[in-house]
């Protein structure tokens, strides 16, 4: 892994060329040179642990079309509703608006096309496994528990099968190249000291308004709320407006002291998302932003959908 430059997590594959979590994107993100590469984690009928991003299906598959009558009452159709084998008979495709009407990023891959499907996570582990072993070139794996206490109320305990899969497929201690990333401060708590978990853990920042899970963010991101985490996480994935703020005299960036903040708890800081096409407010291109990151704040890490274009920001020649 690299020492001169922050890690680089290819943020669902390499999402920003290839419909996101498709092994499709993850072969590309690793032949782009991608550090690491990230897995969502969410669960099927038949307790099959399946990597996609949301407990839903409907804005990036075909599942409208092909089991129109399996959504619930608030006509949303679940991964939890569904076998894997029905999942793996969907079409995966670039992820839709809210409204479903049109591509989230339009310039990306074109909608509704491809033969693209849904990975089971022990088929992604062997996948990037496989790549490992025939490159000689090891990238690691970044896993995120999804939504751990809708899942319980869901019938099924993610997090105990993650750990087993992982163990089964050697990452086991902190000496491997894997974190383990959680929204939900109560389950990476559990995570360490209820399930003995040894791994890499990172404590994912979002807004409260988000309802990702109860947690308190605002509290997280205060000095004693960083001093807790600490004592479970090795880590932060805060959203990138968490970590600076614009000048009202001239527009520029300036820290609002997030980063230093976790580092001086010995945590280490890896923001998401950065993207090519749509750029933090405040900087006009994205190779900025990525230098602007880098060299004042002092990341430590960063997911990207251009992983890529993240690396060619990032040699050492230009930082």
């Amino acid at each position: 892994m690299p020492n001169d430059r922050p890690l680089i997590i290819a943020h669902r594959g390499a999402s920003g060329y290839l419909p996101e979590h498709t092994l499709e994107a993850k072969a590309l993100a690793y032949g782009m040179g991608a550090d690491y590469l990230e897995q969502d984690v969410v669960a099927s009928r038949d307790d099959q642990l399946i990597v996609l991003h949301d407990i839903l299906l409907d804005r990036v598959t075909d599942v409208a079309e092909r089991f129109p009558d399996r959504h619930r009452a608030d006509g949303r159709f679940y991964v939890r509703d569904f076998d894997l084998a029905e999942l793996q008979s969907l079409r995966v495709w670039e992820r839709l608006n809210k409204e479903g009407d049109a591509v989230e990023f339009p310039n990306r891959y074109p909608a509704n096309s491809g033969n693209f499907r849904i990975a089971s996570f022990e088929e992604e582990l062997e996948f990037i496994g496989e790549l490992n072993r025939s490159t000689g070139r090891l990238v690691g794996i970044y896993p995120e528990i999804k939504r751990p206490a809708w899942h319980q109320d869901n019938g099924i305990d993610l997090s105990p099968k993650l750990l087993e899969i992982l163990d089964r497929s050697g990452y086991r201690d902190a000496n491997d190249p894997v974190f383990v990333q959680c929204f939900d401060a109560r389950e990476l708590k559990r995570l360490r000291h209820e399930l003995n978990c040894r791994l890499r853990l990172i404590q994912l920042i979002g807004e409260n308004n988000w309802r990702e899970s109860d947690t308190d963010y605002d509290q997280l991101r205060t000095g004693e709320g960083l001093a807790q985490v600490a004592k479970t996480a090795d880590g932060i994935g805060p959203w990138l407006p968490q970590l600076y703020t614009l000048a009202e005299i001239d527009g520029q960036p300036v820290s609002t002291g997030l980063v230093s903040r976790a580092h001086s708890h010995g945590l280490a800081v890896h923001p998401y998302t950065f993207r090519a096409d749509q750029l933090p407010p405040g900087f006009e291109t994205f190779e900025s932003a990525l230098q602007w990151f880098t060299k004042s704040l002092g990341i430590d890490g960063l997911f990207s959908d251009f992983p890529d274009r993240a690396i060619g920001a990032l040699t050492s020649d230009k930082v």
